[in-house]
């Protein structure tokens, strides 16, 4: 028996015997060829027979765990299309005579070379998702099927590092879970793994791949990290009784649907949940969530090559309204830049995006794209409970010329003769401390407030949220961080205003009865988490 950690990444034990995961290498040398065109003919069709897998990628994700990790196989998308990547390709293939084959894997080693070599971490990031896009043109040359991690017998899955369409592909009814020697907790693969709620271990390092084998028994706690290779039965007995005890905790919670979210001495909280999507609304539903708190808009943006229209805008946003069945939608407006950069948008290159051109700041400085989302927003209310907010504030008057270009369209719509809501919400993202520390100012403008945890504390802690080598650096618990949420929330009450949180720390229970001190009045999760969370509430004594 030999013990190993790594980082958990998703709250649950596997036990069983380890399969591991071999990719098939296609041997690529350099070689004359003598017809360029067949070469590039061969690319051209490669080419879309990689859009059509990624295209299906990207609706088994969509469907199995929502369109905010979907995502990552449209960006692969536009990748595949980007033009610098497709001529270099042709390029090598014309002027060095060489094998499709040979210019994908060159070319995909220059560009990944290029991310990886840049100082912004979730630009390095994309080193992998290049040489993803890389490996699967070959896989469509050389006629090669991509592993796909299916089986007979259900193993637990061990590799050196598993890229996001390797993940994507697992097929749950034969995997327990998996296990990487490498990896980031923050990966797309953690968070595939997290959101299709499979056993993962990630992280843990060279020592542990050397020692595995084929048919080994392994236990991967989810929970703590910690991996046992080849238990005594005492050991799998133990963690055999933890594992039913998580599937009892399962059940136990499905048991809290329909129950209020009051604590014992009677305070009440509502909990929300956050969605990317139209799609996401159906998790929502079956979490029992009281509403949506967080509605990211900019899937609409990412997801196609132009500017969504104003009917496309209104038909997601009528269609989560009406199926929310009166319960409140807050729809956050674009927050496009930083780590979400879409193309035909033709942002600037920044040195730091994250402090640049992004989120409200894009809305007021190009308003006719703003005037068409709030057009949207404002037809779709008329078919529930609509709450709209703007991110990335950090002044007065930004929102005095947000609740300007509001009162403009629906002067329109009025004029125009479209039906809309006159009682629709809105409030404002406090996720700069900038935000919070005039949410005194801020609070008369608005209806409420949501904080966003997750910017507040990388801008507050000077930690770049995208960057993993900081995450020793950037505590979340910071008394700064608590200090601003309370300094938000007692100043928005003083003006009769509500506030919420719809980040990370929403969910962190560890945390729960301090946001119930503080008198937070929202706390807008992930849809699994909204039970556990509804628990932590019931729990407490606040």
């Amino acid at each position: 028996m030999e013990s190993f950690s790594g980082k958990g990444v998703c709250g649950a034990i596997a036990i069983g015997k380890v399969s591991l995961f071999r990719r098939r290498k296609t041997e690529i040398s350099r070689q004359p060829i003598g017809d360029t065109a067949q070469e590039l003919g061969r690319f051209a069709d490669a080419k879309a027979a990689a859009s059509e897998q990624l295209s299906a990628l990207y609706d088994k994700t969509l469907a199995a765990v929502g369109e905010d990790e979907a995502q990552i196989f449209q960006m692969h998308q536009i990748m595949l299309e980007d033009d610098d990547y497709c001529e270099r390709i042709a390029e090598l293939i014309s002027t060095e005579q060489v094998s499709a084959e040979y210019a994908v894997s060159a070319a995909g080693e220059e560009f990944a070379g290029i991310f990886a070599a840049m100082d912004d971490a979730y630009m390095q990031a994309r080193a992998a998702d290049v040489r993803d896009i890389s490996n699967r043109l070959i896989a469509c040359l050389s006629g090669a099927e991509r592993e796909t991690l299916t089986g007979v017998e259900k193993r637990i899955i061990v590799a050196d590092d598993l890229a996001p369409s390797e993940t994507a592909s697992l097929d749950k009814s034969c995997v327990l879970g998996f296990v990487t020697a490498f990896g980031a907790p923050n990966s797309h693969t953690a968070i595939l793994a997290r959101n299709m709620n499979l056993p993962a271990v990630i992280g843990a390092g060279a020592a542990f791949q050397a020692a595995v084998r084929d048919g080994d028994l392994l236990i991967a706690d989810g929970h703590t990290g910690k991996l046992i290779l080849n238990p005594d039965a005492e050991t799998e007995q133990t963690y055999r009784s933890m594992q039913q005890a998580d599937i009892r905790r399962v059940q136990l919670l499905l048991e809290l649907k329909g129950k209020p979210n009051r604590t014992k001495s009677g305070r009440e909280i509502r909990i929300f949940a956050n969605i990317g999507g139209p799609d996401g609304v159906d998790a929502a539903l079956a979490n029992d969530a009281g509403g949506i708190g967080l509605f990211r808009s900019e899937f609409l943006y990412l997801e196609q090559d132009d500017y969504p229209t104003e009917e496309q805008q209104f038909a997601a946003y009528k269609s989560v309204l009406e199926r929310m069945g009166g319960r409140q939608v807050i729809i956050r407006t674009l927050d496009i830049g930083a780590d979400k950069q879409i193309g035909y948008f033709g942002l600037d290159r920044e040195e730091n995006p994250a402090l640049g051109l992004r989120a409200v700041r894009i809305c007021l400085t190009r308003p006719e794209l703003f005037r068409t989302q709030l057009r949207a927003l404002y037809r779709a209310s008329a078919y529930g409970q609509l709450g709209i907010m703007f991110p990335m504030i950090t002044s007065v008057s930004e929102v005095e010329q947000c609740l300007a270009i509001c009162e403009q369209t629906k002067q329109e719509l009025k004029r125009d003769g479209i039906p809309f809501s006159d009682s629709v919400e809105l409030g404002i993202m406090i996720e700069t401390p900038a935000a919070a520390i005039i949410s005194d100012l801020l609070a008369p403008t608005v209806d409420f407030f949501s904080i966003g945890t997750n910017d507040l504390t990388q801008y507050t802690l000077a930690c770049d949220r995208q960057n993993p080598n900081l995450a020793a650096f950037s505590d979340p618990h910071h008394e700064a961080i608590l200090r601003l949420i309370e300094m938000t929330v007692r100043n928005a009450h003083a003006r009769r205003r509500w506030v919420g949180i719809c980040g990370e720390l929403a969910a962190d229970t560890s945390l729960t009865d301090t946001f119930l001190r503080m008198g937070v009045d929202e706390l807008s999760v992930s849809a699994p988490s909204v039970l556990p969370l509804r628990e932590a509430v019931r729990s407490s004594s606040v």
